[in-house]
């Protein structure tokens, strides 16, 4: 099952119409999403990665998924996190690696998306 918003929107505004979604789902399931919230926190903090590499791998995971929603919050965040464009898309590479065709067809998914991040995008 993939995670597919209208085409209609860049992955800039899925980035926040998905987090707006967020938001009513911990209001509705509190619990779950302050668990799932833990969850990504100490998965992604440092420790013997960074967090630039973690998010990248996470990337690569999002291809692989074929997750639209996924590529929109790690391509934003590999790239807050001061990953380049040739980190992201060595990462691509490994996607491609695993996943095959498929895998191809969301990695350009990644392309537009760094496209419409760069300049909006604070690095830290």
């Amino acid at each position: 099952m993939t995670s597919e918003l209208p085409s209609t929107l860049t992955y800039p505004q899925q980035l926040e119409k998905i987090k707006g979604n967020m938001g009513v789902l911990s209001n509705d399931q509190p619990d779950v999403m302050k668990a799932f919230g833990a969850l990504h926190a100490a998965g992604s903090a440092e420790g013997a990665l960074d967090t630039k590499t973690k998010e990248l791998i996470s990337l690569a995971i999002a291809v692989t998924a074929r997750c639209d929603g996924c590529i929109a919050f790690h391509t934003h965040d590999a790239m807050q996190a001061g990953a380049t464009r040739a980190e992201i898309t060595d990462a691509l590479g490994v996607a491609v690696l695993m996943g095959g065709g498929p895998s191809v067809m969301y990695a350009t998914h990644v392309i537009e998306a760094m496209d419409q991040f760069e300049g909006l995008i604070e690095k830290v």
